[in-house]
């Protein structure tokens, strides 16, 4: 019996990313996001982590630097 494949989401990419980010993925969950996550959806959330990331780094260096500047 073939089970129909199941459809990718981009809630589960989201998910996929950011596990990855952290670097804390099981083996058998690795396999199962290699063939149900969109590949597209993966480079779309990809990018837009870097994107929060950045934006948070710089959020975070203005802060520090604007405290320091205050003594």
């Amino acid at each position: 019996m073939n089970t129909p494949p199941v459809k990718s989401s981009f809630w589960r990419s989201m998910r996929a990313v950011g596990w990855s980010l952290l670097g804390v993925r099981k083996n058998a969950e690795y396999e199962k996001d290699l063939a149900q996550v969109n590949p597209l959806h993966v480079v779309v959330v990809g990018v837009l982590a870097l994107l929060l990331f950045v934006l948070g780094l710089v959020a975070v260096v203005h802060w520090v630097v604007g405290s320091a500047g205050g003594q």
